[in-house]
């Protein structure tokens, strides 16, 4: 435990970070998961609908350093590609 008080506020600050950071990464990775499910049903109307909010929250999830840039890239370039794919 703590016990000087800057140490106190940093792992108050680092819960704060820490539940923000976890909501962003399971926002992304429910909506892929949404995305490939639907695929998989031959809903690709729903998907591509969802396609753009995946973007987002990856895109986010970059931004806040808990993806890195090429990660975040090569994910949606794995969602549009799948996509490209269901269609033909």
């Amino acid at each position: 435990m703590p016990i000087t008080k800057s140490a106190k506020k940093s792992l108050r600050q680092n819960k704060r970070r820490k539940a923000g950071n976890l909501f962003k990464k399971r926002s992304y990775k429910d909506i892929s998961k949404k995305i490939i499910k639907l695929v998989k049903e031959n809903k690709i109307k729903e998907a591509k609908e969802l396609l753009s909010k995946a973007y987002k929250a990856i895109d986010k999830a970059t931004k806040s350093g808990i993806l890195k840039k090429n990660t975040g890239a090569r994910k949606k370039s794995n969602l549009a590609r799948l996509l490209a794919r269901s269609k033909a």
